[in-house]
């Protein structure tokens, strides 16, 4: 009998301690110590915990609370807040978070492909400029690349504190971009690091946004193809030819075949449509920005045309989700790249740096900084990112913060 009520009790305490109205309340990952807030703006703060349930939020004297839907997923906006910090954050549910050492300053995005990726670690002067990044008012974050077609809710990763070691991993052009605003500016600032290596335009925007549009249309169309006509044994059977091939090169000694291209990777990579917008993008979407830096092109050079069309129509996505605004949105135009040619001739990267350009007079607060003077015939990754970075804080000085300088890059004129 003894026994019996004992495991009757057992099953109750492991039902109750497994129960959704046990569940701890949660945050998405960009809300961690050593964040940083948008100043003078109303700063989102979400989260999830149990379904109806009332989750307040603390900071300094401001105290604010939600009320969890359904899927136990909550809300609430802080107050604007001026420059400053360190500030404690206290979240309280059916359990408790305490977030320490935040600090209100600007925000900015830091996305693109691997020109925006290319960490200080291997920009010019790497060593000098880790020697020198300590900053404990820059903040910098990193999202994961992770590509899918399910929306993500979070990411692994932490907010960090600038110093020589932290900063060697992160985008060059997104750290000396925040490194002029913070000693212009003399505020905090945080950086969201969200880029991808070779990643294309139509990665990075809502698939509904991509299927309202006849000139990206046909982007899903194609990718659904693939799929549908997808083997799933044939890709195994080549893979055991490749690793068959490969153990008989070692044998051998001699060079290994590389690995085959397979559509299972494709589908999770960085040119499937949509991809990196649920992946990459949608766990930061409503974070208080100020704005976005963007450095990505290449991998759409020879699609310049419809470019056109695509560009504008991501940054649009993404302004229309944010829901802050038409933020500020600055990239930057393709390097020169390849060998000169001794007559004029067809370019596909002129093709698409025109589409870049033709952005600024078709979107509001965007701007273009040009580098097609630092670009480097045989390295598609020029490593002078300092240049790159200023010329983008250029944008920002005058146009977000009131500075008098001289901004604009050359137009083409005639």
């Amino acid at each position: 009998m003894k026994n019996i009520c004992f495991l009757v009790a057992l099953a109750i305490g492991l039902a109750i301690s497994t129960s959704p109205l046990q569940a701890e309340v949660k945050l998405s990952a960009i809300f961690t110590d050593h964040m940083v807030l948008q100043q003078k703006m109303e700063n989102p703060v979400w989260g999830w915990g149990n379904a109806g349930e009332e989750v307040t939020v603390s900071l300094g004297e401001q105290k604010v609370s939600a009320k969890a839907d359904a899927n136990g997923f909550w809300k609430v906006k802080l107050a604007p807040l001026n420059v400053g910090g360190p500030h404690s954050m206290h979240i309280k549910g059916s359990s408790e978070i305490t977030i320490t050492d935040i600090l209100v300053g600007e925000v900015w995005l830091c996305s693109g492909q691997s020109n925006m990726q290319w960490d200080v670690g291997n920009a010019y002067d790497a060593d000098l400029e880790s020697l020198t990044a300590n900053y404990p008012n820059i903040r910098l974050v990193s999202v994961p690349q992770v590509g899918t077609q399910e929306p993500q809710k979070t990411f692994n990763g932490k907010w960090e504190v600038c110093t020589p070691t932290t900063v060697k991993n992160f985008s060059a052009v997104g750290y000396y971009f925040g490194r002029q605003l913070h000693n212009t500016l003399n505020v905090p600032v945080g950086l969201i690091d969200n880029s991808w290596g070779g990643s294309a335009c139509e990665a990075w925007v809502n698939k509904d946004v991509l299927a309202s549009n006849d000139a990206t249309k046909p982007l899903l169309e194609k990718w659904a193809d693939m799929e549908k006509n997808y083997d799933a044994g044939k890709e195994a059977e080549m893979l055991k030819k490749w690793e068959e091939a490969v153990k008989k090169a070692k044998e051998n000694k001699t060079q290994p075949p590389r690995k085959p291209a397979t559509l299972s990777s494709q589908m999770s990579g960085n040119q499937r449509p949509a991809n990196i917008y649920n992946g990459g993008l949608k766990p930061v979407i409503g974070y208080g920005i100020k704005g976005a830096i963007w450095y990505q092109g290449e991998s759409n050079a020879g699609r310049a045309y419809q470019y056109r069309e695509l560009f504008p129509m991501m940054i649009s996505n993404w302004r229309n989700e944010w829901a802050q605004g038409d933020f500020s949105f600055y990239w930057v135009q393709l390097a020169d790249y390849q060998q000169e040619i001794a007559e004029p001739a067809e370019a596909a990267w002129a093709e698409l740096r025109e589409a870049q350009t033709m952005t600024m007079t078709k979107l509001p607060n965007t701007g273009e900084a040009v580098i097609i003077d630092r670009g480097e015939a045989k390295d598609i990754h020029p490593r002078d990112k300092q240049t790159v970075a200023k010329r983008l804080a250029r944008w920002a000085l005058v146009k977000d913060y009131g500075m008098e300088l001289p901004y604009h890059s050359p137009i083409f004129k005639s």
